[in-house]
């Protein structure tokens, strides 16, 4: 799958000329002044509960037993035939490996 950015033609110095002019006249989009950097504060501080709430909402709830990330060497055809079984092939594999463990 190729980026679609790396599609995207340079600008030309005319172009980006327009855009620069367009950001300028933009009422909306005013140069912060040195008094607002001062009194400017951390996302966090400045929004704490929705601060924790998009930090507990990112990544995967923790698990008791974590899954370990490992490198195997597996013959293809093993390989191939796990995964025409669909979805969830390596944890099948987990699980054959499992019933074969030694005690």
């Amino acid at each position: 799958m190729s980026n679609p950015k790396s599609r995207l033609r340079p600008l030309t110095d005319e172009e980006e000329a327009e855009i620069q002019r367009q950001i300028a006249a933009d009422p909306d989009d005013a140069e912060a002044t040195e008094e607002e950097l001062q009194q400017a504060k951390p996302f966090a501080q400045a929004f704490p509960e929705l601060f924790e709430g998009i930090k507990r909402a990112r990544g995967r709830p923790a698990v008791e037993k974590p899954k370990q990330i490992v490198s195997i060497r597996l013959d293809q055809d093993v390989i191939r035939k796990f995964k025409a079984t669909g979805k969830g092939w390596q944890a099948r594999i987990n699980e054959v490996l499992k019933k074969a463990k030694v005690s």
